[in-house]
């Protein structure tokens, strides 16, 4: 029988043609034509991420193994400039600062933030939205404003610490002084960001299902004990989401600091932390080629620091 036979055969018996073969008895198999409507979408993103993010760092990256010299302009000098930074005493300082001020002010955030969260999630306060939006509200005004009203309540010359010293007739430490500049922009970062965590752990919570809070409660457990058992292990990728990003912020750390200099030039110098160090170096001496290098130094650290977060946040 004819393959026409057979295939007349098919179709007759409502079934579809058989598979065209090769000459070996091998079926053809159709060539796919590629499809590119994906890249319609992906297109436009890949091309921002690419002009902010890629090329800025392989400029920075080309930038840092050169060095502007007298005669010659810029030379070649390779990971010279990465080896003086990591032998830099100003550049530690302001490493060890930031992360003594991770250490100290992000465990306190996020304590502050799931608190509010859970307070919130708890169906026992009225009025939610609006102390969901009076939390989050400090973190819609921008950084820049938000560090001039502090520094204005922080001015022991003129604001609130000069009314309180004037009313109570004493005389209060100013929080611009060397030993409480870093509590004092603690206190700011923690203003701000507290909300925009709150908001990450209790968008968290909302997902939740509720089957487990109704077997928690048949077997009679209490809100504490449904909290830890439930609600923290429930949230925990949004957890170690807010540590990522409060750890990063850390080491970014920069307005704060820089707004506040002009107040306080006798606790905030040019290196108070990486980034500062880094701004000033290129824009106030001119040394492009090295602060490259210390920006990618830093950012190499805060890479190391938050990959170890995760994977300890990700251990069961």
């Amino acid at each position: 029988m004819t393959d026409a036979t057979i295939q007349s055969s098919r179709r007759a018996a409502g079934l579809p043609a058989a598979v065209p073969t090769t000459a070996a008895g091998e079926p053809k198999l159709r060539k796919n034509k590629r499809k590119w409507g994906g890249w319609w979408f992906v297109g436009p993103f890949m091309i921002v991420f690419t002009l902010v993010f890629v090329a800025p760092l392989a400029y920075a990256i080309y930038l840092s193994l050169f060095r502007e010299t007298l005669i010659g302009g810029n030379a070649f000098v390779g990971f010279e400039n990465y080896l003086t930074a990591l032998s830099d005493p100003k550049f530690w300082e302001a490493t060890l600062r930031v992360s003594l001020f991770l250490v100290i002010q992000v465990p306190i955030m996020l304590f502050l933030a799931m608190f509010a969260a859970l307070a919130l999630d708890s169906a026992r306060l009225r009025w939610v939205p609006f102390y969901r939006l009076s939390i989050f509200l400090p973190y819609a005004v921008p950084g820049v404003v938000a560090v001039m009203i502090w520094a204005y309540m922080y001015g022991s010359q003129f604001g609130l610490v000069a009314d309180l010293n004037h009313f109570l007739g004493i005389t209060l430490p100013s929080p611009l002084a060397e030993n409480l500049i870093m509590i004092s922009i603690g206190n700011i970062v923690t203003w701000e960001f507290v909300g925009y965590n709150m908001l990450i752990f209790f968008s968290a919570l909302k997902a939740v299902p509720q089957e487990l809070y109704e077997a928690a409660e048949i077997d009679g457990a209490g809100t504490f004990r449904t909290i830890w058992s439930i609600k923290l292990p429930q949230i925990r990728g949004a957890i170690l989401i807010a540590t990522l990003f409060s750890i990063i912020g850390s080491f970014q750390l920069f307005n704060e600091p820089s707004i506040m200099q002009a107040l306080a030039p006798n606790a905030i110098s040019s290196y108070f932390t990486p980034n500062m160090y880094a701004f000033n170096l290129s824009f106030a001496g001119s040394q492009f080629n090295y602060a490259a290098a210390i920006a990618i130094v830093s950012g190499l650290i805060t890479m190391v620091v938050a990959y170890a977060a995760q994977i300890a946040g990700n251990k069961k």
